[in-house]
């Protein structure tokens, strides 16, 4: 198994660019996170609904094996909050009763904006539901690529037009994995995030069985 281990060059891609968050939506949200910063809970004070989680990279150098970059969710009842999930969202699976969804899906990072985007909707979820943990695991063909050697790597975590978290995975460069978010049920039933950013070091097998357990 993997061993938890607390952790490039963004290019000037055209069409990537952080959205700005209308007056309005800015006194309701209160104050964005910081780029990097960990955050005990989201400042919606309504709880969090609809939550696109969006991940980009740079292709790998031409003749070089492709990058792919994959965003996992994991989801925990309350009678098995920190594991093993329930079921596991990633690749081209969706959640059973269709609030988690991969929405974009790259194997190469070529593109303009984010390369992989998933959606959940958090406010749909089963009351039996009390936490969902939110990671990225690089898909490794030949040797190990860990995320040092992906350029241009960058995260975006947004509802609606306000940004709850944003970075790059700089900080957990020699992992080839990482827990970047996690939701959870508030003591009022309301959804709330906690940007974790905790690196793992196995294989993608061996992350979505820790992922449960990786705590910022």
């Amino acid at each position: 198994m993997g061993r938890p281990d607390p952790g490039g060059r963004r290019a000037n891609r055209p069409g990537r660019h952080r959205s700005r968050a209308p007056p309005d939506r800015c006194r309701r949200s209160g104050r964005r996170a910081r780029r990097g910063s960990v955050v005990a809970v989201s400042s919606v004070s309504k709880g969090l609904g609809k939550v696109e989680v969006a991940v980009r990279w740079d292709p790998s150098p031409t003749g070089a094996p492709a990058h792919d970059l994959d965003i996992i969710a994991a989801t925990y009842t309350e009678d098995a909050p920190q594991g093993p999930p329930e079921y596991v969202v990633h690749h081209d699976s969706r959640a059973p009763d269709g609030t988690i969804n991969l929405n974009r899906d790259s194997r190469t990072g070529v593109g303009l904006g984010f390369d992989e985007v998933m959606v959940l909707e958090l406010d749909r979820l089963a009351e039996r539901f009390t936490r969902v943990v939110v990671g990225v695991v690089i898909q490794q063909g030949e040797g190990r690529l860990t995320f040092g050697e992906v350029e241009g790597t960058g995260y975006r975590v947004r509802e609606g037009y306000t940004d709850l978290a944003e970075g790059d995975f700089g900080a957990v460069a020699p992992n080839t994995a990482v827990v970047l978010a996690e939701f959870a049920r508030d003591e009022h039933e309301e959804w709330r995030m906690r940007e974790v950013l905790r690196g793992f070091g196995g294989d993608e097998e061996d992350f979505v069985a820790a992922m449960g357990q990786l705590h910022g």
